[in-house]
């Protein structure tokens, strides 16, 4: 008995590698024959398992999703980092209305760890510090379930939008791609109405059903999602859009900048950011350690001003120090 349930837990595992097996090549796998294979098949079937058998050359058995979900079978790694991900969620991961069932299953999860496991993931919990991200407003789950469903299915959205200004909006969108950027989802789709691609904040769609008709998919915008959200990130989403040159190759900042670098000669380059806020702007130039001058918008210049004579009191002759 105790083989057969062993047998069994092993032929799970390879089904759940997503792709066709073959009678023989599972019976070579287990030591088993092909009968003994069948025999195991339909007992995965009795507990609950969908496996899906297809006659030919081309069949063999599959593990297909079932009305119910049964146990899964992970490997060490693979538990550790779905607790990890489990304990991002229930500490408030910017998606509202996951915490307590992240925590339910973080709960679960954590009962049928074997103890080697427990001490990595407890170790891990008690060395680290998750600090939620400020004034990062929480996306409805119902509503990233809704976008990545009419992804899926191929079908236009149609939802109500608040753009950042306050005004309202009725939009018809092919959804291409959710992402994460920063402290906020957004949704990357094609705008029926206007014939172009844009960018949405999740966390101000309200969803209409149902969902409108079925489209093809097109290329991504740029060849690339994020090469898109980088060009166009100041059109829909901030609305401060700042420009710099500085005085150092453009290869020094690739990675380091959420915004566009584009080489210029002299060994200067050029830096396109958006922002909701010219502080955070200022903040990151300071941090570059670069000579610059600013391209616009005024603004901008006159939050260096500012920022400039308050560092300047600061460091005045009756607060500095002999080296």
């Amino acid at each position: 008995m105790v083989e057969t349930s062993a047998r069994l837990l092993r032929l799970l595992s390879l089904l759940q590698m997503h792709r066709d097996w073959s009678g023989t090549e599972l019976a070579g796998r287990l030591g088993v024959t092909t009968r003994t294979v069948r025999r195991d098949v339909d007992r995965l079937r009795e507990l609950g398992y969908p496996v899906h058998a297809a006659m030919g050359s081309a069949g063999g058995y599959r593990l297909g999703a079932g009305a119910a979900l049964p146990p899964l079978l992970l490997d060490d790694d693979e538990a550790v980092a779905v607790a990890v991900g489990l304990q991002g969620a229930a500490s408030g991961g910017g998606v509202a209305g996951i915490e307590e069932p992240s925590l339910r299953a973080l709960n679960k999860v954590e009962q049928v760890l074997p103890s080697r496991l427990r001490h990595r993931l407890n170790a891990l919990s008690k060395a680290t510090v998750a600090i939620p991200p400020r004034d990062a407003p929480a996306v409805d789950a119902a509503i990233l379930t809704a976008v990545s469903a009419a992804i899926r299915s191929a079908e236009t959205m149609r939802f109500d939008y608040v753009r950042h200004d306050g005004t309202r909006t009725r939009r018809n969108v092919e959804p291409h791609r959710l992402v994460t950027w920063g402290r906020r989802w957004y949704l990357v789709g094609w705008d029926a109405d206007r014939g172009d691609w844009r960018t949405f904040r999740a966390d101000r769609m309200t969803p209409r059903t149902p969902n409108g008709p079925r489209f093809t998919h097109r290329e991504p915008p740029d060849g690339d999602v994020t090469a898109f959200m980088k060009r166009t990130m100041g059109r829909d989403m901030w609305p401060y859009r700042c420009s710099v040159v500085l005085h150092a190759p453009a290869e020094r900042f690739e990675g380091r900048v959420d915004g566009v670098v584009t080489p210029l000669d002299g060994g200067r380059c050029r830096v396109e950011m958006a922002s909701d806020s010219f502080d955070l702007v200022v903040f990151v130039i300071g941090m570059l350690d670069v000579d610059f001058e600013v391209e616009g918008p005024p603004e901008l210049a006159g939050h260096l001003r500012k920022y400039a004579a308050r560092f300047a009191n600061a460091a005045g002759p009756g607060n500095r120090r002999e080296p």
